[in-house]
């Protein structure tokens, strides 16, 4: 592994900081949270047109910059440092990736490109709030049953007989909750199951924003910068993406959604890791900058020894998640380069990993820069409490740390099955420890 980045990705990340610094102040994002769509339509224009950031991980071949997992992550962390309120992640870390890994032919060709050049937006949409189940980061249900079983609940897709062409006659219905982007986006991605109860199976499908018996509803969410929607669909018509047997005719064609939503699991949380470390290093940076000019007792709070420690222990946080980061982006790199259809478990495992370390060094600095900005950093318009919502949305979003945590651990295989006395045998260590 070659840890150090190449001029591009330099390059990408300081003209992104550049005109980040420039054009998204904490006045900016406040101001364009609350807008309608929740973001700056301009500004995210000027992102497509100047660095390519919607299809940054896209191929060429479709309009896309041609690059991977660590590009994308870097710019994602230095949306993170800014608190950028984008599309980001709803479309070039969530949905555009399955589209180009699960698309046919003629839907990618109709769809990719208008997402790489910025004209369209997309979102996923899962339902029950198990993005991270999902994304195979907290869960291992690979049968799809957090979308909703045949009885009630979630999302149920049936086909209406057959239409033209290859996506069929299907109708969605049903609710999904907290969706980054769902109330504004132009595409949405829709985990659904179809097949009745006992056997079922999850399929996505392509809904176009304004489709009969589509409503949408912006939430109110704790952290503004990340926009949720409500989805509700009441006999709304829809195409599978891909081929509903499997054969899809994207990249990978006849790869199956649990393994293509797994699949992304790795290079999302890698993206969203890096994020997060974008962020605490933004809120520690500015609490770093306040304990050097604010004075008590006739001289800075920072030359304190309790305050250095304090601060000493969330760079370290920092630095940890950083390179967490930065090693779960390129063996997400580096297992898409290499694999066939299905995740990789090493890139898995690190993904998890990463993010779960991230999160933890974003609360960590959040809370250092609340209470060391003392009277003024309680107070809740103070720009502190941006990095405190964004903490613990992410936390409520993608993880909790220890679902992360237990995941890659099973996935690592830390715990054999259990040999009939209570408990379970790690055979790395030789020693039994307790189920949890």
């Amino acid at each position: 592994m070659d840890a150090a980045f190449t001029e591009e990705q330099d390059g990408i990340r300081r003209t992104l900081r550049g005109l980040l610094r420039e054009r998204c102040g904490p006045d900016e994002v406040k101001a364009a949270v609350r807008t309608a769509p929740g973001h700056d339509p301009a500004l995210w224009r000027l992102l497509a047109r100047q660095l390519g950031l919607p299809g940054l991980a896209l191929p060429p071949e479709v309009g896309g910059v041609g690059c991977g997992p660590t590009e994308l992550a870097l710019a994602c962390e230095e949306a993170g440092r800014a608190l950028l309120p984008s599309p980001l992640t709803a479309t070039a870390v969530l949905a555009a990736p399955l589209v180009d890994r699960l698309g046919t032919g003629s839907q990618r060709a109709a769809l990719l490109p208008r997402i790489a050049d910025g004209g369209l937006t997309a979102a996923l949409a899962v339902p029950g709030a198990e993005l991270g189940g999902a994304l195979g980061l907290t869960g291992g249900d690979r049968g799809g049953g957090w979308a909703g079983g045949g009885r009630a609940g979630g999302v149920q897709a049936r086909e209406c007989g057959k239409g033209g062409g290859e996506a069929g006659n299907w109708r969605l219905y049903g609710q999904v909750d907290q969706v980054l982007d769902g109330h504004s986006a132009g595409l949405l991605v829709v985990a659904a199951r179809t097949g009745g109860y006992a056997r079922g199976r999850t399929l996505l499908f392509l809904v176009r924003a304004g489709a009969p018996g589509l409503a949408r509803t912006r939430l109110t969410a704790l952290d503004e910068t990340r926009p949720q929607g409500r989805i509700e669909l009441r006999d709304v018509a829809a195409g599978p993406l891909g081929i509903p047997d499997g054969g899809g005719g994207g990249a990978g064609g006849g790869v199956a959604p649990a393994d293509a939503l797994a699949r992304l699991g790795t290079t999302a949380a890698a993206a969203l890791a890096a994020e997060a470390v974008g962020a605490a290093d933004a809120a520690l940076g500015r609490t770093v900058e306040h304990v050097r000019t604010r004075e008590q007792f006739g001289r800075p709070i920072g030359s304190f020894q309790a305050v250095k420690h304090r601060l000493a222990e969330v760079y370290v946080k920092v630095e940890e998640a950083r390179s967490a980061a930065y090693y779960a982006a390129w063996a997400a790199g580096s297992a898409a380069a290499v694999s066939g259809r299905g995740p990789d478990t090493g890139a898995a495992v690190a993904s998890g990993l990463a993010l779960a370390t991230a999160l933890e060094a974003q609360l960590a600095a959040a809370g250092a820069a609340v209470q060391l900005h003392g009277g003024i950093g309680f107070t809740w318009e103070h720009d502190a409490h941006l990095y405190v919502k964004r903490a613990a949305s992410d936390e409520l979003l993608f993880g909790p740390v220890h679902r992360l945590r237990a995941r890659a651990a099973e996935l690592e295989g830390l715990f054999a099955q259990p040999d009939g006395s209570g408990a379970t045998i790690d055979g790395r260590l030789g020693r039994k420890a307790v189920t949890v």
